[in-house]
């Protein structure tokens, strides 16, 4: 009796710790802050297995300015971000990793602004490596990167990190919303795979340095970390493009655009800033920029998009998936976007008309 008695007190145990793991994950998921970061990597992981061919990775300038669908739409090429607000370059190599748990690109496309940021102003933030962490999924990979991202000495603690839902705990009232249910499993389609559209119109006038020839030295963290990544790459045998989006930058921020890409360059990975091209975007800042020359707007989007797929369909040979049937949602969202994209560029021009610029948010 008492063999059997012993024999089953571990398995009780083994038994609860299953059935609270499968309540608390779930739990943790739902409870995480809502809002677009969330969707787009809920959105990510619902992509069918090896179906992407293009995943792009970076900071807030991925998601506004180049449309998914549109790029589907016009080429057949599947792309998709796994972006965050103010993202830490730090965090690159474990968004490539996580991708590869269930995707197969034949290109990675990496946003490079963020790389001219210092690394310990980006650290006194958390909420920057939060946006990574706190939108993966639980496993193995997601407590690596939590070990690589948060220094030791946090004051929140590691242990916050790993179980967000102490953060989150607060946020019961997600619980009752309906749309938080689908991400039981962090696990549902985003309609327009990732895109997000900005209507308001922010202007300013065109930097006077895209083009410069001049080079300055990153910042040496970000330095460490390119040459990482690109290491990392190399002996993985990927693929990738560094990219940088036009935008309101300063003369030192191209020139170190410029060292980027000598280091780029050696590797025999391509670099590509679009503040070189401005006259061939027809990017005009006045106009096509949602918060004075940080981010586009729709207008500016569909044209860095329209530059971006005519560099693709330039250098890279990727397929075409129109007509396969197991794409039927991105040709979904190729459709919606074409109608949110006529809506949005009536919005911006009536902005226009009427001098109703965005408000400047003072920090």
């Amino acid at each position: 009796m008492n063999n059997k008695r012993n024999y089953k007190i571990p398995i009780q145990i083994f038994l609860f710790l299953l059935l609270f793991l499968a309540i608390l994950l779930p739990v943790s998921y739902m409870v995480r802050t809502n809002g677009d970061v969330k969707d787009r990597f809920a959105g990510f992981y619902a992509e069918k297995k090896d179906s992407l061919d293009v995943v792009m990775i970076g900071s807030s300038p991925v998601f506004p300015y180049y449309a998914a669908p549109k790029l589907w739409g016009e080429t057949g090429i599947a792309m998709y971000p796994l972006s965050t607000n103010v993202q830490r370059p730090a965090a690159m190599r474990y968004l490539v990793e996580e991708a590869e748990k269930s995707q197969s690109p034949a290109l990675y496309i990496f946003e490079m602004r963020m790389f001219t940021m210092e690394e310990k102003g980006l650290m006194d933030n958390m909420a920057y490596t939060r946006g990574v962490t706190d939108n993966l999924r639980y496993s193995p990979l997601r407590a690596r990167a939590i070990q690589g991202l948060v220094p030791a000495d946090d004051e929140e603690g590691r242990l916050s990190y790993h179980l967000d839902i102490m953060k989150y705990h607060t946020n019961w009232k997600m619980l009752a919303l309906p749309s938080e249910w689908a991400n039981m499993f962090y696990c549902h389609r985003h309609p327009l795979k990732g895109y997000t559209f900005r209507d308001e119109v922010g202007p300013q006038p065109m930097p006077s340095c895209g083009g410069d020839k001049g080079v300055l030295a990153m910042p040496k963290e970000q330095e460490a970390y390119l040459r990482e990544l690109i290491a990392y790459l190399k002996e993985e045998g990927k693929e990738a493009l560094f990219l940088v989006s036009p935008y309101g930058e300063s003369l030192e921020e191209q020139q170190m655009f410029n060292y980027m890409a000598e280091i780029v360059a050696e590797s025999g990975y391509d670099f590509l800033n679009m503040n070189d091209y401005y006259e061939e975007i027809g990017i005009v800042f006045e106009e096509d920029f949602a918060d004075y020359g940080s981010h586009t707007n729709a207008v500016g989007a569909e044209k860095c998009t329209e530059f971006l797929k005519n560099y693709l369909e330039t250098h890279y040979a990727l397929p075409d998936h129109r007509g396969d049937v197991s794409y039927e949602s991105w040709d979904n969202s190729y459709t919606l976007w074409q109608k949110r994209q006529d809506e949005a560029v009536r919005t911006v021009r009536e902005r226009i008309a009427n001098e109703d610029y965005a408000e400047i948010v003072e920090e």
